[in-house]
């Protein structure tokens, strides 16, 4: 009985699956529902702002609001340098770590904490767009849209108690729009004083974190935990109107202008230290005061001599003579490598009286650290003559030369629409020859070829020579070109060396009057010249 039950029971299964199946596509095939219409194709002109945003919603903010910028340059460039941005980030990081890592090991009772991977991966961040705002303050406020969705591997092992346990960070995206303002604007390089940084709205912040190899985000209720304890925290310290803010330089002494001008006239040093093999040195004295970003003044190098006389004359721009000082270096000059500092000293500004000229015999020293047993050692004497000039009310107008901004007038008998051309060529720095380095400047301009003299066994030399053109017309579309040349110090095997070159344009100086730059020399290692060009009407 049981097992004809059991038949029957089967046999009615397999004949109720059956019918079911044939009525269902019997359905399927001849009821259509009424509501269903056929779709509709429409162009992406005819689409609403909201429908293209749902179709498209990676479409870069450039082009859903036209007032950001397109930022594809900044992302070709972020492209080709990640992968050395990876290293330079991971590394600065690490250096960053290390010594919070120390200070809390100890307070937790924790062995080591150490980075076993640490790599950004190989997708790099990406601009969407940026805003950039213009107000009446000295600031420049913009507002990039960052997205990254990267592949970073950070690893990272924790040993405590005999145990080991290992962190991993991956597949981290980050989306944020910071705000960030560069203020004060300064007339002195980088040219802002403070970086301002700030979060328009809470970050979107998504990663995966693997314990012991098992990833610990997917326990219920922990993801999303994890997300708003990040958002509330970054908000907390960054959140607008907060702000972080990284100083770059003070904005008050970036503000200075200058308040006088520092006369220095170098004369002689006596009993200098011996540098040379042969009981001899090259002296030469670079000269700059402290807080100042310009190159130092240098005299001429004298050749063999522990007790060299210079009487050579500089100016030097004083903004602060409260907190300036006025550093000395005594440097022997090399043929070859890296010159050897004889020894140093200081004048403190505050101590000058103005108007008072001052002579001083400065002891050189290795340093100015008061302790250093090096310092006892005899390295020489230097003696130099110090004026500090303070300005009048409206005297501000002197350049680092000492020299008025205000050009000469051309000389009668210039031709009306034209003026006169003056080439000075101040001096050259870090030159170096092949066989010989005897420097002189040759220059070329419409034709016509002006020589300076040549200085001998000189690698930093000093003409202060001046040619003058006498032009028709504004050298507008025109340029000069400015070689540097070694001459042989006598018949030989050798000939003259081509010691680097320059082109200078002289449109700038026919609509600024005056320019006095230092132009690194084309060809020439570490080679520099210093040019000053006027243009006299």
């Amino acid at each position: 009985m049981g097992v004809v039950s059991s038949l029957f029971g089967v046999c009615g299964f397999g004949v109720g699956v059956s019918a079911g199946l044939v009525i269902g596509y019997y359905f399927f095939i001849y009821f259509q529902p009424n509501d269903v219409k056929e779709p509709t194709v429409r162009s992406l002109v005819e689409q609403d702002t909201k429908s293209l945003q749902r179709m498209l919603p990676e479409i870069p903010l450039w082009v859903k609001n036209p007032d950001y910028d397109r930022m594809d340059w900044l992302n070709k460039f972020i492209e080709s340098m990640w992968p050395y941005l990876d290293k330079a980030i991971c590394k600065t990081a690490k250096d960053i770590a290390k010594p919070i890592i120390a200070e809390n090991i100890v307070k937790y009772k924790i062995n080591s904490v150490e980075f076993e991977t640490l790599t950004l991966g190989t997708l790099p961040p990406t601009f969407q767009g940026m805003k950039v705002y213009i107000t009446d303050e000295k600031e420049l406020i913009m507002e990039p849209a960052l997205k990254w969705a990267g592949n970073p591997n950070v690893i990272v092992a924790v040993k405590a108690f005999g145990l080991k346990a290992t962190v991993q960070v991956v597949d981290l995206q980050v989306f944020a729009s910071p705000r960030i303002t560069l203020k004060p604007l300064v007339p002195s390089f980088p040219c802002f004083a403070n970086i301002l940084v700030s979060l328009m709205e809470k970050p979107h912040v998504d990663f995966g974190l693997k314990l012991l190899g098992a990833d610990i985000m997917s326990i219920p209720g922990l993801y999303t935990f994890v997300q708003e304890i990040i958002k509330e925290q970054v908000a907390n310290m960054y959140l607008w109107p907060k702000t972080l803010e990284v100083p770059i330089m003070d904005p008050s002494k970036a503000l200075q202008k200058p308040v006088g001008i520092l006369h220095v006239k170098v004369v002689r040093a006596f009993k200098l230290k011996k540098k040379d093999l042969l009981g001899k040195s090259d002296p030469y004295v670079k000269i700059k005061l402290t807080e100042d970003k310009l190159p130092s003044k240098k005299t001429t190098v004298k050749r063999s001599n522990l007790n060299p006389e210079w009487n050579e004359e500089f100016n030097l721009v004083v903004k602060d003579p409260e907190s300036q000082a006025l550093e000395f270096n005594v440097y022997d000059w090399e043929q070859v490598g890296k010159h050897d500092r004889i020894g140093m000293n200081v004048i403190p500004l505050k101590d000058l009286t103005p108007e008072e000229t001052k002579s001083l015999t400065l002891d050189l020293l290795k340093n100015m650290d008061p302790n250093d047993a090096q310092n006892d050692k005899l390295r020489g004497q230097l003696v130099v003559e110090v004026t500090y000039k303070p300005f009048k009310e409206d005297e501000y107008t002197k350049d680092i030369n000492g020299d008025s901004d205000a050009v000469q007038t051309a000389p009668e008998g210039t031709p009306a629409g034209g003026g006169l051309l003056a080439i000075i060529v101040h001096e050259a720095e870090d030159l170096e020859g092949k066989h010989h380095t005897n420097p002189y400047v040759k220059i070329l301009f419409r034709g016509e070829e002006r020589k300076t003299k040549h200085i001998k066994k000189n690698r930093d030399p000093r003409w202060e020579e001046e040619f003058q053109f006498m032009l028709e017309e504004p050298p507008t579309k025109d340029r000069i070109h400015v070689e540097v040349i070694s001459k042989p110090s006598s018949i030989g095997i050798h000939s003259k060396e081509p010691l680097g070159y320059v082109d200078i344009n002289l449109a700038d100086v026919v609509s600024n009057k005056r320019i006095n730059e230092k132009h690194h020399l084309i060809d020439s290692k570490n080679g520099k010249i210093q040019i000053e060009l006027q243009w006299r009407t």
